[in-house]
């Protein structure tokens, strides 16, 4: 057995053993608003329940380690004291890792994810009407737990209000935890899907992905794409060229024969296909065919 002490470890490499080593680790899918009423949306694994009685969950947006800047969720907690925490299943895990690429402030993340924005009871936040259950929060306090990067912030939520799916829903009102279909983090791209185990997710790209705000109506709107389809798809920086749509075209036209004459519907279940090997780049050069 190897032993370390954090103090002789980059903040990088020990950030990485630990998010690999504590984990599955459940996903807080904050919802905040700024002062001006602008609404936000991230992913945090660092989340959790701790007290029934008050009902409290504490998540931390964490400094980022790279160059020590904090996350407009942060910002958000410490400005209006409002959260709302959306639990992430299967469904929409794409989505909402789409959701962590670090787009501008005042830049709506539910329109780049295509997740609907859902008029909370209680609290100003949105809730994101895709998720199985949500909770509308009060944010008691701020804990700051460094000025470093890497450094955590917990923020203590007190449940005010939340909502669970009836699809999810036994008769008594317990949860069904085969229909809920978690999702959890863990180290680098990996995530667990708690019925069935570990899977990867890739993370969204240093620069900003086009988001499903930015696709043709005939794709955003599909009837044959998934949420998580989209989500990979939206995590791409720009659409294939249409010389690169050609020179696919020509090389699937084999296997594909007139393709390009197919129907929106028929080119969507093909580009699935190519989706599910993780091959992004000959989803969109087949569906802007």
């Amino acid at each position: 057995m190897r032993s370390f002490e954090p103090k002789e470890l980059t903040t990088k490499t020990l950030h990485g053993l630990l998010l690999s080593a504590v984990a599955p680790r459940p996903i807080a899918f904050a919802s905040t608003c700024d002062e001006e009423g602008n609404p936000n949306l991230s992913p945090f694994s660092f989340f959790n329940v701790f007290s029934a009685n008050p009902p409290i969950l504490i998540f931390s947006p964490a400094r980022r380690v790279r160059d020590n800047t904090t996350k407009h969720t942060l910002e958000n907690a410490v400005n209006t004291k409002e959260v709302v925490i959306n639990i992430v299943n299967y469904d929409i895990v794409q989505q909402m890792s789409l959701t962590s690429t670090e787009y501008a402030k005042g830049v709506n993340e539910f329109d780049k994810a295509g997740l609907t924005m859902l008029a909370s009871d209680e609290v100003k936040p949105f809730r994101v009407a895709e998720a199985p259950v949500q909770f509308e929060c009060k944010i008691n306090e701020v804990v700051s737990l460094g000025n470093e990067g890497g450094a955590g912030n917990l923020v203590i939520c007190e449940v005010v209000k939340f909502h669970i799916s009836k699809d999810v829903l036994n008769d008594d009102d317990t949860i069904n935890q085969e229909a809920l279909d978690l999702v959890a983090r863990a180290g680098g791209d990996y995530y667990s899907r708690v019925k069935k185990g570990f899977f990867e997710v890739q993370k969204p790209l240093s620069k900003l992905g086009i988001g499903i705000d930015g696709m043709p109506e005939h794709v955003k709107n599909s009837m044959i794409l998934t949420g998580n389809d989209l989500g990979m798809l939206g995590n791409v920086e720009a659409l294939p060229s249409d010389d690169d749509i050609k020179s696919f075209l020509v090389d699937v036209g084999e296997r594909y024969p007139n393709v390009r004459d197919k129907s929106h519907r028929e080119k969507h279940k093909i580009a699935r296909n190519y989706l599910s090997f993780g091959d992004v780049e000959s989803a969109w050069k087949l569906l802007l065919s």
